[in-house]
């Protein structure tokens, strides 16, 4: 007798989950690995922001997830466009940033100087900028000598 359900892994080594997704929630997704996503997260955060909190408010007033799917869908598309609007914009920067991170175990300690050009490269063509919730009069990724810089 079995205790667990044998998995299925492609050639690759990917876990393959057998079981099919309805039709109604096919939709794109955004087409990125956590690196890009992450290099981002913070412009994602202030681009789609309203769409953002009606999905959470969508969340906390039903736990089920097939009530929030179309919110989720807006939530997604607009990720989606930031990110074609950052590869049109600021590619170059931003695969520098992400690279770095990537490289460096995500971790943006490691990757500051890569991060001002990219964040700069956005402000000075999408007008969004960099904003920490809850972060110091300086926060960390405008300070000029920090330990590792």
């Amino acid at each position: 007798m079995s205790t667990h359900r044998e998995t299925t892994f492609l050639s690759t080594g990917k876990f393959v989950d057998p079981t099919p997704a309805p039709p109604e929630t096919a939709h794109p997704e955004v087409g990125t690995t956590s690196a890009p996503l992450k290099s981002a997260a913070f412009f994602i955060g202030a681009y789609c922001k309203d769409y953002n909190e009606d999905f959470m408010l969508c969340k906390d007033e039903n736990n089920d997830p097939a009530h929030c799917l179309q919110e989720g869908r807006k939530v997604t598309r607009c990720a989606m466009d930031l990110i074609s609007k950052l590869r049109e914009n600021c590619e170059k920067e931003w695969e520098a940033h992400y690279k770095c991170l990537e490289k460096h175990n995500q971790e943006y300690y490691a990757c500051r100087k890569p991060e001002r050009t990219f964040n700069e490269c956005v402000f000075s063509k999408l007008k969004l900028e960099k904003v920490i919730p809850g972060a110091a009069a300086t926060p960390i990724h405008l300070r000029e000598n920090t330990i590792y810089n």
